[in-house]
Formats: structure tokens, C-alpha cells, sequence
């Protein structure tokens, strides 16, 4: 992609002259951590039990049933002294996730806490400030450079959330074209053109508002995996800078971007290719590398938004990128600039995360053993952890979700603004946690409230539509 090469250094050029360029500077904080003691496993132990394993309140159980708002406070109890009797709520229900984006149980596992406990007893809790002041450590580079490895990219930034990760890119391309601009403004020729799948992730839609706000896009939104409709965009678009901008597995109804073919338009109409691999990274590819790395793509994909918060077990976001747009990303990306950097403990804590999902290969096994074992089960033809089971009217859902909860299992009703009026549904999310015999049980309640052969399993949630 030459062109966007040429446009970033470009960009970056004018930064620099306007003394607007920024960079990080680790401070650096003694780190002896010893990641040999870290302890690895080949099949699920007791710790990964915590992760899918959860308790609420007898109080907050009984307004669920019934469906009564609650403000959070079911916990009971009035004070100090009641937690440490441990009253709160009286009584508690045990219930099994299936609503948790853990998706490799890594929230639980014992390298990650005890990266965590040793950061936290060295070094504290407080990032300090942003990471272009004082939050950004030497843990934070390592992080980001492993990140990189992951991806197949040349660097990557890390932002205090995956949500951030996106608006700041979004708004960073969007500087490109004001920076570029032959005026006070860039005319309609000289923005950039943002193609945008129908159900991306809402801080993709939130990044575009943004740019669009600041003249710098250009907004086309294509139907949603529509390569049709999508490559007719790009051919009658006049702008010289494109930008594609996709899920690349969607976080509401489980499917796949088509990455291949999104390839072939990419080497056809020479734009940008950006992904948002947030619930594919550490699920999906031999090394967990994501959604590019299933379909052999990474190569192809210029950018990759991702979180630490899903397989991860973590907090946090990141951006893996070339050196060049990182270096455009800090300088202009605002959610980035403007935000406190993410704690060491968290860092570290992550970090953690991604040597575990590295060397416990038999996690992502697992998950995609869960995925086959619900097919067999339930004869819905699933492609992911992600299941999304509509069920059309607001009751049915929320009848069935009171239903599975019953039954001890943790999953909420999805309804409006999120998806479109009678398309509710069950969202049910998988894990390397789970057993069959979880599986066994939530299928055999599943069964009593919804009819398998009726279930309505594909695409209409419109809640990314902008």
C-alpha cells in the first residue's frame, strides 16, 4: 500500500514541522520477573472452574425472575460489618457463565494472578498519568512488542481499552486528510473514504462520528459481509484514500468477516484494510493470532484492533500497526492522548495472559471442541464461541432467559436498542472452561424453552448501523 505509506509519512512530516509529533518514553520499572516459575498446564484444573463458575444473591435472583430493575445494590447487608459476617443478600445461588467473554479461562489461571500480585507488590496500583507523561513503563513496551509478535506487525500501541483502540484510530485517520488538506479544511476529494460494515462494533461507529465531525471521513457503510455491494462502493468512489473497516468476528451474531475476499478487493481497489479482532485474538489461529492468521491473511491486514479484557482474561487495548502509524496514532489519536495509561498490574497481569495462551495450545482446542460438541448437541450449524440464538419478541427472550436461570445457568436476554424489535435472542458465549457435561446440561434446559428447528440463526441485530 504505497499510497498510505506516502500519506502517513506525509502526515507525519507536517506534524513535525508544526512541533505536534509526540513519543513514548518508558520510564522503567524494575521487573525480575521469573515467567520459569510461572506455572503451566495441559488440561483444565480446578482454577479454571472460576471463571465460569459464578454466585448472585437470592435477592438479585428473585428480581430477575421477575424482571424488576434493580440499581446493583441486591448485594443486602448495611455495612462493613455485614460483609465480614458475610450476610449480603443472605443467601447465594451458584450459576455457570455462559455470557462471559473469557473465552480460554485465562481470568483465573494462576500465572496471570501471580503477574499481577508481584507487579502490584513492587510497583502499586496508580499508572501515574497518560502514557505520554508518566504512565508508560518498560512493562508496557513488552507488552506491546509481544502484541506485535502475535499479530505478524512491525509495532503496536496499547490503549486503556479496546473501545479507545478504535476511536483512536478512526480519529487519527481522519488527521491524515485535515492534515494533508490544501486549505483550512479538506474539500470532499481530499477526505478520507471510510467503508464500514453495517454491524461493526459501535466504537468503530463512535471513531467514524467523530472524524466525520471533524471533516476528515468520507462515510460509506456497505451491507453487512456484502462483497457485492461493498466492491460497487469502492468502484463508483471518486476519493483517492480508502479505508475498509471491519469485525472480524462479530461480537452479536458469531460470524466471520470475509477476510479472504475482503483480500482480493483490498489488492483490487488498494485501500486500507483495518480489522477489530477483539473476540478472535487467542481464539482463533494456531498461535492465537486471530482472525488473519485462520484464513492466512495477517500479511494483508494493515491494521489490528484488539482487547485484553476477552481472551485475554484482562483489561485493556491495543493497536498493532507499522511503526509510521503508531507513530501517527500517538500523535493524533485522542482517546489515546487523553486517556490514563492502563495499570503495571494489568500490564503485567496481560502479559501473562498472552505467554499462557502461547504455550496452552490445548485452550483454544478446547473452545473449538466446546463449538463442535453444541452442533452435535443442538444440530444449529454454530461457526464460533459466539451464539446467538433469536427468538424473535422481547417476552419469548426474556421468558427463556428466566427459564435457563432456573436451571442455574447465567445468560442474558438481548434485546432493544441493541438488536432490532423481534429479533431478541439468546447470546450465549463459550469457553475452554466449560465442560460436555456443561454443554450436556444447558442444551438439555435450552431444549424446554426454545425449539432448535425453529430457531431463527442469522443476521439482523442493528445495533452498529450508522
Amino acid at each position: 500500500m504505497g499510497s498510505w505509506n506516502e500519506w502517513v509519512e506525509q502526515a507525519l512530516e507536517k506534524l513535525d514541522s508544526l512541533k505536534l509529533l509526540r513519543s513514548l518514553r518508558p520510564i522503567h520499572l524494575s521487573d525480575d520477573t521469573n515467567t520459569d516459575v510461572f506455572e503451566f498446564f495441559v488440561g483444565l484444573c480446578q482454577s479454571d472452574r472460576a471463571s465460569v463458575e459464578v454466585e448472585i444473591s437470592e435477592t438479585t435472583f428473585q428480581k430477575w425472575l421477575l424482571d424488576i430493575p434493580s440499581p446493583g445494590d441486591d448485594l443486602g447487608g448495611t455495612g462493613a460489618a455485614d460483609t465480614e459476617a458475610g450476610v449480603w443478600g443472605g443467601r447465594f445461588r451458584k450459576l455457570i457463565l455462559f455470557s462471559s467473554n473469557d473465552y480460554l479461562g485465562l481470568s483465573s489461571h494462576p500465572a496471570v494472578t501471580k503477574a499481577a500480585t508481584q507487579a502490584v507488590q513492587k510497583h502499586g496500583m496508580g499508572p501515574r498519568g497518560s502514557a505520554l507523561i508518566c504512565g508508560y513503563t518498560n512493562y508496557h513496551r513488552s507488552l506491546e512488542s509481544s502484541l506485535a509478535e502475535l499479530k505478524s506487525k512491525e509495532d503496536c500501541l496499547l490503549c486503556p481499552t479496546g473501545f479507545s483502540a478504535n476511536m483512536a484510530f478512526m480519529t487519527a485517520v481522519g488527521n491524515v486528510s485535515v492534515l494533508l488538506a490544501k486549505g483550512s479544511q479538506p474539500s470532499i476529494d481530499e477526505r478520507v473514504a471510510v467503508f464500514s460494515d453495517a454491524l461493526n462494533h459501535a466504537s468503530i461507529i463512535d471513531g467514524i462520528r467523530l472524524a466525520e465531525k471533524q471533516k476528515g471521513i468520507a462515510v460509506f457503510v456497505y451491507q453487512h459481509c456484502d462483497m457485492r455491494h461493498l466492491n460497487e462502493l469502492l468502484t463508483n468512489c471518486p476519493m483517492k484514500k480508502k479505508v475498509v473497516i471491519t469485525d472480524s468476528l462479530f461480537s452479536m451474531d458469531g460470524d466471520f468477516a470475509p477476510l479472504i475476499d475482503l483480500v482480493k478487493l483490498r489488492k483490487k481497489h488498494r485501500f486500507l484494510l483495518a480489522i477489530d479482532d477483539a473476540h478472535a485474538t487467542f481464539v482463533c489461529g494456531k498461535t492465537g493470532g486471530g482472525a488473519a492468521e485462520l484464513f492466512n491473511c495477517a500479511n494483508d491486514v494493515d491494521i489490528c484492533m484488539g482487547t485484553l479484557s476477552k481472551a485475554a482474561g484482562c483489561h485493556g487495548g491495543f493497536i498493532a500497526c507499522s511503526k509510521k502509524w503508531k507513530q501517527l496514532i500517538q500523535s493524533r489519536g485522542r482517546s489515546f492522548i487523553f486517556s490514563t495509561s492502563t495499570p503495571v498490574p494489568v500490564i503485567a497481569a496481560a502479559h501473562a495472559a498472552v505467554i499462557v495462551a502461547k504455550k496452552e495450545m490445548w485452550r483454544r482446542r478446547a473452545i473449538w471442541n466446546r463449538v463442535q460438541d453444541f452442533r452435535d448437541l443442538t444440530g444449529i450449524p454454530v461457526t464460533s464461541p459466539i451464539i446467538s440464538l433469536i427468538v424473535g419478541s422481547e417476552a419469548t427472550a426474556l421468558k427463556a432467559s428466566r427459564h435457563l436461570l432456573e436451571f442455574g445457568f447465567h445468560i442474558t436476554a438481548i434485546r432493544p436498542p441493541t438488536v432490532a424489535p423481534n429479533s431478541c435472542r439468546l447470546r450465549i458465549t463459550l469457553s475452554a472452561a466449560h465442560t460436555l457435561d456443561d454443554l450436556r446440561n444447558l442444551t438439555a434446559a435450552l431444549s424446554q424453552c426454545v425449539n432448535f428447528s425453529e430457531i431463527g440463526f442469522y443476521c439482523t441485530s442493528w445495533n452498529a448501523r450508522l
